[in-house]
């Protein structure tokens, strides 16, 4: 078994499709419309297989507490990368853009070199590259 995807509400549908597209090489399908629900959705397929859906709806409550504070339910999802260096590049490109970087590439403690970034929506982003796994890697 494996997971299908991963769907979040939001409250820009084609500005969250957009970065998604230009940062992660996200590939997008026709939108999908529910003219009785007001339902909106993308799904966004990456080169690896994993998909996202978006999704928008007039009645969807948004949230507004702190999106900094920590809450149960969903908590991040992860891009992989080739490399640290690239971790790093992406985390520059992301904050020369004027996203926020949450947590700046570090190697943490079980293998990762990562960086945490906030998407358009403040949803939580980590760029990962699972150090542990290369046979040439200087973290270790």
């Amino acid at each position: 078994m494996k997971i299908g995807h991963i769907a979040f509400w939001t409250a820009d549908l084609e500005k969250m499709k957009d970065f998604y597209i230009k940062y992660f090489g996200a590939v997008s399908n026709d939108k999908y419309r529910n003219p009785k629900t007001g339902l909106q959705t993308y799904f966004l397929s990456f080169k690896s297989g994993a998909q996202i859906e978006i999704m928008n709806r007039p009645d969807v409550i948004l949230e507004t507490q702190n999106y900094l504070e920590r809450r149960q339910g969903f908590a991040h999802f992860a891009f992989e990368m080739e490399n640290s260096e690239e971790v790093d590049k992406m985390t520059e490109l992301l904050r020369q853009n004027g996203y926020m970087v949450q947590g700046e590439p570090r190697m943490t403690g079980d293998g990762y070199y990562e960086s945490v970034i906030l998407d358009p929506e403040y949803n939580i982003l980590e760029l990962v590259y699972n150090a542990s796994e290369s046979k040439n890697c200087a973290f270790i």
